[in-house]
């Protein structure tokens, strides 16, 4: 099998909240009549520096077309040569391979008539705990709408939350009273995520002012790359602490200094499934559990999640994917399942990562490139107007 042909498609998609998030959409096309998708996922996370799609289109068709799409390793190892991790700020060059390495685990997958979980192991589990996101507090008035989605998702079957705290102190406070006295023991607090916005020393204050609210685990409690400072603030603390993994420089630094009890692992991240497995294996290695992070994917991405989550044995805390929730629609013909709060697996029969492009819903979302700020909710539901008189 060759593959043929790469189609990039920019797509921007509302979240629930009214902010349009742009993500591309890679299909990869074979000699074998069959295609791989996948999703680059989240470019309006920040956005600062983009990049242009059709160069990026014309560089990995120069990449890949002619390839053996089972040339896993090799394929990784050059897109790993264009798109390092310092590529465009924080994590753009890993978005970019983990959009293609899900696309080439998902060809592979379906050539041979199985699940991606099965082609990276088999599963060791059908359905991963996952936890809501309640978003950083700027203002006290934040309080109540977040004590308001917790309210709602509840309902809905999430009774774990990740808080990202430190920017407003009095708010995470009020927010976390709010839940304890509203909801008691209906609702967990998975996690205080500090998203390497405070020193740890800062960030120790914080977690001793939040400590007589009930929380399982730390995040990024100190500036990136802080991996001293890191076990410092573990030393001091009784819960375990989380952190991502960027790189596997970074992450030997990591289990090094001893730095964490749990490595954050998203492919998107990371730069793809083929990455992140060695990071959860290294992980394994070193005695540490992992946990699978996200940067609020829509359904190919958390599907791809889905399929390498199943498959990991140190899997041992509750998970970050819950992405697809967010927005208030998707691009694929049936969105990936959660149920009672637990991100549900595809069907062991299906064949790839278990999802399908939809013509239409791509068409209603596709935008022209990754430029910030250049569509609106508006325009989008002026074009789902057009779309619907076709």
């Amino acid at each position: 099998m060759k593959i043929t042909d790469l189609q990039l498609t920019v797509i921007g998609v509302p979240r629930h909240t009214g902010f349009v998030n742009k993500h591309v959409i890679v299909e990869l096309f074979s000699d074998e009549g069959i295609t791989g998708i996948g999703e680059m996922s989240d470019f309006s996370h920040l956005p600062r520096y983009a990049p242009d799609i059709k160069d990026l289109t014309n560089v990995l068709k120069s990449i890949l077309v002619g390839r053996n799409p089972f040339d896993v390793s090799s394929i990784n190892q050059e897109l790993s040569g264009n798109f390092p991790e310092a590529m465009y700020y924080y994590e753009k060059g890993s978005v970019i391979r983990n959009g293609v390495d899900a696309a080439l685990h998902d060809l592979n997958a379906k050539f041979l008539g199985i699940s991606v979980a099965d082609l990276i192991g088999g599963l060791v589990r059908n359905k991963i705990k996952v936890c809501y996101p309640i978003f950083r507090h700027r203002f006290m008035s934040e309080v109540d709408e977040n004590l308001a989605i917790v309210r709602k998702r509840l309902e809905q079957g999430f009774d774990v939350f990740r808080l990202y705290v430190g920017k407003n102190l009095d708010a995470d406070e009020a927010f976390l009273d709010g839940v304890q006295r509203e909801f008691g023991s209906k609702v967990t607090i998975k996690s205080l995520d500090f998203s390497h916005l405070l020193d740890w020393k800062d960030a120790l204050r914080a977690v001793k002012r939040l400590s007589k609210y009930d929380f399982q685990l730390i995040e990024s409690p100190a500036l990136a790359n802080d991996f001293e400072g890191l076990l410092d603030f573990r030393k001091r603390v009784d819960e375990p602490i989380s952190e991502h993994v960027w790189s596997t420089r970074q992450q030997y630094e990591m289990i090094k200094h001893n730095s964490v009890d749990i490595f954050n692992i998203s492919p998107v991240f990371i730069g793809g499934i083929t990455a992140a497995r060695k990071a959860a294996h290294a992980a394994e290695v070193a005695g540490k559990s992992c946990l699978m992070g996200t940067t609020q994917e829509l359904s190919i991405g958390t599907a791809a999640m889905a399929q390498l989550g199943s498959t990991l044995v140190n899997l041992n805390y509750t998970s970050d994917p819950t992405g697809p929730e967010l927005y208030v629609s998707d691009v694929v013909k049936h969105k990936i399942q959660y149920q009672d709060g637990y991100l549900h697996i595809p069907d062991r029969g299906v064949k790839g990562l278990g999802v399908e492009l939809d013509p239409e819903l791509m068409e209603k979302y596709k935008v022209e490139d990754l430029s910030w700020g250049d569509v609106t909710v508006h325009q989008l539901q002026d074009r789902t107007a057009t779309v619907s008189t076709k």
